[in-house]
């Protein structure tokens, strides 16, 4: 590993960790939140690694993340967005989404095209990595509280 990527996650661990101290997040959250981040970012780093285009490493870093925040939760006793939020930051687009509008107000139309589907690809990216992970967590609750019901009423 290299000593811009080291960088680059302890850049990624501390910006969480200010987005939730940004928003107040309880003393014993801030760890778990940051600690997203960095997992977050690493595994978008992995991806890279692996030649993974920009939709694909965003989606496994989405992913990651969720699948972090969820198992975190339920061990902090807190709803996972409560961690996941943060440990995003690292991801979201912004900079893409700058450099769009910054092209277009320059009048740069192949520029901002090319801005404009990186922040679109990194943000469907997101929302499907997210609602992936999250509909088989929410699968699960419903399996296992389906089959608790079912023990405790005596038809198991």
């Amino acid at each position: 590993m290299e000593c811009f990527e080291v960088t680059q996650l302890f850049t990624a661990f501390l910006a969480s960790l200010g987005f939730a101290m940004l928003y107040r997040l309880r003393k014993g959250l801030l760890l778990a939140a940051a600690v997203g981040g960095l997992i977050d970012w690493a595994s978008y780093l992995f991806g890279v690694h692996l030649g993974w285009d920009l939709f694909f490493a965003s989606f496994a870093a989405s992913a990651a993340t969720e699948l972090y925040s969820e198992i975190a939760a339920r061990r902090l006793h807190t709803p996972a967005t409560i961690i996941y939020v943060p440990g995003m930051i690292p991801l979201v687009p912004g900079g893409s989404l700058y450099h769009a509008m910054e092209a277009v107000v320059v009048g740069d139309a192949a520029a901002a095209a090319d801005y404009a589907n990186k922040t679109l690809q990194c943000s469907l990216a997101i929302a499907a990595g997210l609602a992936l992970i999250w509909s088989v967590m929410e699968f699960h609750r419903n399996v296992v509280r389906s089959r608790r019901h079912e023990v405790f009423s005596g038809r198991y």
